[in-house]
């Protein structure tokens, strides 16, 4: 793929199946068996089995190796496997490597996982505790000293500026947690199910690191999902209709950091997903107004805000009244925040049940679906439609 010039990849691959734990916040068992039966549910959604297997992704971040999940699933010998850097920057890309490998014949039936105890165990909220020497690890060793020590106070500094530039108010904020929860409060599957939330609860949340109020801030979820992916040819002979992949990106900005690019000349977008929304518009020949529904990587709101703005769906600093307005159909699943965190793995397979017809707050008509990766990190995204 040229950062310049559309790739060949859209419409060549498709997911064919999705499959999740429980979600919960102390799952009772093993990583890997999370992942074991995130992965063997998703096999059955599309009428596959493990002996169909021949390619596995997942994060760097990750507990359970490719080869011992395949080994404890069943699956067989592997001729792809592959591994994603940067955290929850690495959800849709997991995608985008499986589509690379069965568009170039590297491999047949490849499945996508993400599986942790993210609250029983270690917690990723509770930032930076203890790091081997890397380059990676001395760019925060600029930060951590002055008491920048967890990702909420990472972005804390860029929603501040943002919120300067544009002359708003943390409320700003709130439209993102009041449609997550209200999403999540329809869904038997989320957390927070049958618990939506009002915009002066958010106002009322505890400050997390202002102008972060708790109800800003992403869960902390154990549980597992699974995407499998497959040639478009052959997903139509599968189970469930074929959620297409339209386009696959990935994306870094210039002078890129993981969550403390603080010495951008600006201060007030994500470059990163600006790269991300340029290859999936051109690769997809789609513009905004195509988009039926938005799953947006929701770890904190205000990178929400700012990824509409990227994206073009509105202009930079309208964003709040954008959601507001609910214009666009947002994480009908109710996101990170609402449903669980699963590093935007779940926000894929909510896109899935969208172009399926199948989700629990279904869109009607949805044919065509934007997903995003982790925000403040090198990250991804995809656009998912229906086979035409």
């Amino acid at each position: 793929m040229s950062i310049r010039s559309a790739d060949r990849l859209g419409g060549r691959a498709a997911i064919v199946g999705i499959g999740a734990t429980e979600f919960s916040k102390d799952s009772g068992r093993s990583e890997l068996t999370l992942a074991v039966e995130a992965v063997q549910a998703a096999l059955g959604d599309a009428g596959l089995t493990p002996a169909d297997v021949d390619g596995m992704v997942t994060f760097t971040m990750d507990t359970s190796p490719e080869i011992t999940v395949a080994q404890a699933a069943g699956i067989g010998e592997l001729s792809f496997f592959s591994r994603i850097h940067y955290g929850g920057g690495a959800a849709c890309a997991t995608v985008q490597q499986a589509a690379l490998a069965v568009a170039a014949g590297v491999a047949d039936v490849v499945v996508c996982y993400r599986a942790f105890n993210e609250r029983s165990g270690r917690r990723f909220g509770s930032g930076v505790q203890q790091r081997e020497p890397s380059a990676e690890g001395a760019a925060l060793g600029w930060q951590l000293p002055f008491g920048l020590l967890t990702p909420a106070s990472w972005v804390a500094m860029i929603a501040q500026r943002y919120l300067h530039t544009y002359g708003l108010t943390p409320d700003a904020f709130g439209h993102v947690a009041v449609t997550d929860r209200r999403h999540a409060a329809r869904n038997p599957a989320a957390y927070f199910y049958g618990k939506p939330i009002t915009l002066a609860d958010h106002a009322a949340s505890r400050w997390i690191v202002e102008p972060l109020r708790l109800l800003d801030c992403c869960q902390e979820t154990d549980g597992g999902q699974a995407i499998v992916v497959t040639s478009a040819e052959r997903a139509r002979d599968l189970r469930r209709p074929p959620a297409v992949i339209v386009a696959a990106a990935q994306g870094a900005g210039r002078n890129q950091e993981a969550m403390t690019s603080f010495y951008r000349d600006e201060l007030t977008g994500l470059p990163e997903m600006g790269v991300v929304a340029r290859q999936l518009w051109r690769t997809a020949g789609l513009a905004p107004g195509d988009i039926d529904v938005a799953i947006l990587y929701d770890h904190f709101t205000p990178f929400v805000l700012m990824q509409l703005e990227e994206f073009g769906f509105c202009g930079r600093g309208e964003a709040a009244d954008f959601v507001a307005a609910d214009t666009l159909p947002l994480n009908t699943h109710g996101g990170q925040l609402g449903e669980a965190y699963l590093h935007g793995m779940n926000g894929i397979a909510e896109a899935v049940r969208q172009v399926r017809g199948t989700s629990v707050n279904q869109i009607p008509g949805a044919s065509r679906t934007l997903v995003t990766a982790g925000t403040g990190v090198p990250t991804s995204g995809l656009i998912l439609g229906a086979d035409d």
